[in-house]
């Protein structure tokens, strides 16, 4: 394995497990290659085809992803954005952040999460839509900015959490 402090190999390193990751045919392999990669991911994490990342390539731990976590197709993950080279650069403000995705969450087909965001344990981010702002624990979110459309109402026992009740 190449050691991640020696930045000149380090970099096509990434590359390499990102590009294998995203068309590769079996999720659990996808997962491992993003950890390999410098995410971190828990347990039981399903990861659909073609998920984009956009980071720093020398980042590590920008993005993480809770336990049984089901992430569906073509979803965007922004960690970094800058206009790069662009003569509107001192202009405008770059930014670059992280995104943490919360245990038993589920982000669908195609949605955008933007930098600094945090996705609640439970939540639900519906196909297309493109997330601004933190999503509470156990909400469902939808549209294009994704905006509240309900909150879930599942047991603490069914999510493997105690319950806040007295006995």
């Amino acid at each position: 394995m190449i050691a991640h402090k020696d930045a000149m190999f380090w970099k096509p390193y990434k590359r390499l497990l990102k590009l294998l990751a995203k068309h590769i045919l079996w999720y659990q392999l996808r997962c491992r290659l993003l950890r390999m990669a410098g995410y971190v991911i828990g347990e039981d994490v399903y990861i659909g085809e073609e998920l984009i990342i956009r980071d720093e390539l020398e980042d590590r731990a920008r993005v993480t992803i809770g336990n049984r976590v089901a992430i569906a197709d073509r979803v965007t993950l922004v960690v970094s954005s800058t206009p790069n080279w662009s003569r509107i650069g001192p202009f405008v403000k770059s930014v670059h952040g992280s995104i943490e995705i919360g245990d038993d969450a589920w982000l669908g087909a195609g949605c955008i999460i933007l930098p600094n965001i945090r996705i609640g344990r439970g939540a639900v981010v519906g196909a297309g839509s493109v997330v601004t702002k933190d999503v509470a624990d156990l909400t469902v979110v939808a549209g294009v900015p994704a905006k509240p459309i309900r909150k879930l109402d599942i047991p603490d026992e069914v999510l493997g959490l105690q319950s806040n009740q007295p006995a």
